[in-house]
This record gives C-alpha cells, structure tokens and sequence, in this order.
C-alpha cells in the first residue's frame, strides 16, 4: 500500500503544485466574475516562489509538528533545475510548501489545505 510519508518530496511537490493551484483557481472564481484575462493576471499574487514564501511565513506558525517536518524534507530536497527568475532559497521554501499541500492532499487532508491556503491568503468570505 502506498505511504505518503515515505514518497519522494519532489513528487509531493509535483502534486502539491496542482492543489495549489487548484485553491487558487477555486478563489479567484468567486472573488474574479470578470473572466478569466483578469483571473489569469491576478493568479500570480498566488503562484510565484516569493508568494508562497510570504504564505508560508503566515502558515508556518499554524504548522504542526508533523506538517512541518514534511515540509522541512520537501524544502532540503535536492534539485537542480532551479528556476532563472527565482533564487534557490525562494524556490526551497516554495517547493517544501508545494511537498506539503500534496501530502496533505494524499492523506486526504483536503480541509487542511483549504484552511492553511485561507490563513496565508484571508478573504471576508473564506471561500
């Protein structure tokens, strides 16, 4: 049977970037009537390495012990492809937070997320 708690950080990541994504996608549905051009633009308040590093400077303090040693194996993974526009620190901190959404997200932990993604980024409404 598969363990999320032995799969390899960088798929976690691989996952976890499609939560997020989704959680983004789901926001700016009810907060974004005017189409998708505008849901697109602002899209990227969420996506890029340095949002989700100021996300996760709020959700850290949220963590549990559990979450955050995830997290903490998702960000000391070792890679080689970093991207040209972010710096590697940046990059770390954001695929840790990535590992951390898809491991949620195989536990089945789907609230979690949602409740983490609406601590790094409230809204009146919550969605």
């Amino acid at each position: 049977m598969f363990d999320p708690k032995t799969a390899d950080s960088l798929m976690l990541a691989y996952l976890g970037d499609s939560v997020w994504e989704l959680l983004v996608r789901e926001r700016l549905f009810y907060t974004v009537p005017q189409g998708n051009t505008e849901a697109n633009r602002l899209a990227l308040e969420y996506v890029t390495a340095s949002s989700q590093v100021k996300a996760l400077e709020k959700i850290m303090p949220h963590l549990t012990e559990e979450e955050e040693a995830v997290w903490r194996r998702g960000k000391n993974t070792k890679t080689n492809n970093t991207p040209k526009s972010v710096s590697r620190y940046e990059y770390r901190q954001a695929t840790g937070l990535e590992a951390l959404f898809g491991y949620n997200y195989l536990l089945g932990n789907h609230e979690r997320n949602r409740e983490l993604f609406n601590i790094a980024f409230p809204t009146e409404a919550n969605c």
